[in-house]
């Protein structure tokens, strides 16, 4: 891949983490500075239940943040962009739809035909 598409890469890549990094600060001062006390114990467990949504969402977000700054190392390795099962290329249209995978869709299709037939 050539520095170019690697730098156009990096940047969508900064450009999401940043994102994450601000919604989970929005999340975290949501509910440090939230003094919400619900007299009723209906109005209480919707709250709870939204509260557990969104950690359950920023959750999700984290483990994508491990991602992100897993393919933000590869683009510094200078691998950033090859399939680690097979070595070939994995494409710009793939790695436009999801930036932080490791395998060409070949592979990715493999692995998945493998894990519905254990029923995963």
């Amino acid at each position: 891949m050539d520095k170019e598409t690697q730098a156009y890469f990096k940047e969508v890549l900064l450009k999401r983490l940043d994102e994450l990094y601000s919604e989970a600060e929005k999340t975290v001062a949501g509910m440090t500075d939230n003094e919400e006390n619900f007299p009723d114990p209906t109005d209480r467990a919707t709250l709870e239940s939204d509260r557990n949504f969104v950690l359950r969402i920023r959750d999700r977000e984290r483990k994508l943040i491990s991602k992100i700054r897993e393919a933000l190392q590869r683009i510094e390795d200078g691998n950033f962009g090859q399939c680690e099962e097979c070595g070939d290329d994995i494409g710009f249209e793939r790695l436009s739809a999801r930036p932080v995978t490791t395998l060409c869709i070949e592979c990715k299709r493999k692995e998945e035909a493998v894990e519905r037939g254990r029923g995963a």
